[in-house]
């Protein structure tokens, strides 16, 4: 097939951060905006094995999940076109940030953690890493965990109380400054 050369800042883009910033949605949006496929990692992954996140957390474990998502990314880096939407752990293995660096741009994407567990909250059940104890001391602890990890990204975006479509606009702007550096915005 003929390939097709559209004007856009880049045919890849991984977007990660903490658990609950956006990257789903932002993810959905930027991959239209910038006529690319959407891949959810968590819901890939799902449908591989035909069991939610929550189930392989609970019935065979968090290491046996982590292997599944390094496998993920493995195949998945092989593919053009792409938005990819990480879990909020995967960029932590140092395998998987090495591959997606390299691979193309990657947005990490940030709220507070006041923000993180009101929109956690909505869907309760589906955040194993929260399933006990005080939901908002853990997500302030993992964040700080993984703060220095997330700053390794090529381009960063806050979330907090911006309409996803704004976030989206941003990180398209910050994608051409990324490919074209000095480049003049019209």
């Amino acid at each position: 097939m003929a390939r097709i050369d559209l004007p856009r800042p880049t045919t890849w883009v991984t977007l990660t951060g903490f658990m609950g910033v956006g990257k789903t949605r932002i993810g959905r949006e930027l991959a239209q905006e910038l006529m690319l496929h959407f891949v959810d990692l968590d819901r890939y992954i799902e449908r591989q094995t035909g069991l939610s996140v929550a189930d392989i957390f609970r019935y065979i474990g968090e290491a046996a999940f982590r292997e599944m998502e390094a496998e993920a990314v493995r195949e998945l880096v092989r593919r053009d076109h792409l938005v990819l939407s990480l879990g909020g752990g995967t960029y932590t293995n140092p395998e998987n940030r090495k591959l997606l660096l390299e691979r193309g741009p990657v947005v990490a994407l940030w709220a507070s953690p006041e923000t993180i567990h009101s929109r956690v909250l909505r869907k309760p059940g589906q955040r194993p890493l929260l399933s006990e104890g005080d939901a908002l001391e853990k997500i302030r602890r993992l964040l700080a965990e993984r703060e220095a990890v997330y700053r390794e990204a090529h381009i960063h975006a806050s979330t907090e109380g911006r309409p996803a479509r704004e976030v989206v606009h941003e990180l398209i702007e910050k994608l051409w400054e990324l490919e074209a550096p000095g480049r003049e915005t019209p």
